[in-house]
């Protein structure tokens, strides 16, 4: 499993006109599932997201995590996340899973976060979908997590 996140002062995702998650400070968290990931995969990256210090100390160190910063986390699926750009100019999505398979995995990584005590919205799986963050920092990191 693939995760871009996102510490955010505040994060939303909308589908047309209705906004469908929304934050305030936390995470947002970007996820893709491969043909190798399990609910396995998906509780280790929920456990991954939880305990990942990004926020600051007092002493302005990235020492805390969203946990103990009381923070919540928005979820979005993003199979792109796994495009392949090695060969030609359009991506290739072949490592991502069928919406299928991926589905249920990002409701797990979500389901698995809430398990962890936290505060989580979630986008609409396969949707087109519109999201506004307020990046805090910024920081940005990407982080691969298999089984």
């Amino acid at each position: 499993m693939r995760l871009v996140l996102q510490r955010v002062s505040s994060a939303r995702v909308s589908v047309g006109s209705e906004v469908v998650g929304e934050i305030g400070r936390g995470l947002l968290v970007f996820a893709a599932a491969g043909h190798d990931d399990s609910g396995g995969t998906a509780a280790k990256a929920a456990k991954k997201v939880a305990e990942l210090r990004v926020f600051s100390d007092a002493a302005g160190k990235m020492n805390l995590s969203v946990t103990e910063v009381g923070g919540e986390v928005l979820v979005v699926s993003q199979f792109t996340l796994l495009g392949d750009t090695s060969k030609g100019r359009r991506p290739s999505f072949v490592k991502s899973a069928p919406g299928s398979v991926a589905e249920p995995l990002v409701d797990e990584l979500a389901r698995s976060l809430e398990g962890l005590g936290l505060s989580v919205a979630k986008g609409r799986f396969g949707a087109d979908m519109q999201v506004q963050l307020v990046n805090d920092g910024p920081v940005t990191l990407v982080v691969d997590v298999t089984g």
